[in-house]
């Protein structure tokens, strides 16, 4: 029977192949995870605090990887447990949240400033969904999972996936036609 437990590092570390094949896993989903943690955040920092302590947490406990199953729905289920567990956080020790404007856009290249005023515009609308709103739509049309897989991430019925995508849509259209309370007019947007 092969045993899953952590090896020390090491040169016999490197030779398991289970220890192999799950840090090769590992590797593999890090885009995506950032993707998925900047979402959530809105925020470059913190999506690379979330990453890492997700990171973490599967180096800990890769005993618990289950081998044939999807390496990538665990690894979003990690982020999203430690992105829940960080809101509650901040509610018990009512913090406020950063405004986005503090966040969003200080370590990007200089662009164009409508385009960066889309893009802003859309994040903080996007902040502005329920969460289990903002989770269905940022895995299935940013990420790309499938429905299946976005259930199977958030552990819900495809059903509910499909519903708490159609309510996202729906809020972010009327958050964007409205300006979303955001400094944007319908001048602007019909001038792109």
């Amino acid at each position: 029977m092969r045993r899953l437990v952590a090896s020390p590092p090491g040169p016999a570390a490197d030779a398991d192949p289970v220890v192999r094949r799950f840090s090769d896993q590992l590797i593999a989903v890090l885009p995506r995870l950032r993707r998925f943690a900047r979402g959530l955040t809105g925020s470059v920092v913190e999506a690379d605090d979330l990453v890492q302590a997700a990171c973490e947490r599967a180096l800990a406990r890769r005993h618990q990887f289950q081998e044939g199953t999807r390496f990538d729905s665990w690894m979003f289920r990690i982020v999203q447990t430690i992105w829940i567990d960080q809101v509650r956080a901040r509610a018990v020790r009512k913090e406020e949240a950063e405004t986005g404007e503090g966040r969003v856009g200080s370590d990007e290249p200089v662009r164009r400033v409508e385009a960066r005023l889309a893009l802003d515009e859309v994040r903080r609308a996007v902040g502005q969904l329920p969460p289990d709103q903002r989770t269905a739509l940022l895995l299935v049309t940013v990420d790309g999972l499938s429905y299946r897989e976005a259930a199977d991430v958030v552990q819900v019925p495809v059903g509910t996936i499909m519903s708490r995508l159609a309510r996202a849509r729906l809020a972010l259209q009327a958050l964007l036609e409205a300006g979303g309370g955001l400094n944007r007019s319908g001048k602007n947007v019909e001038a792109q």
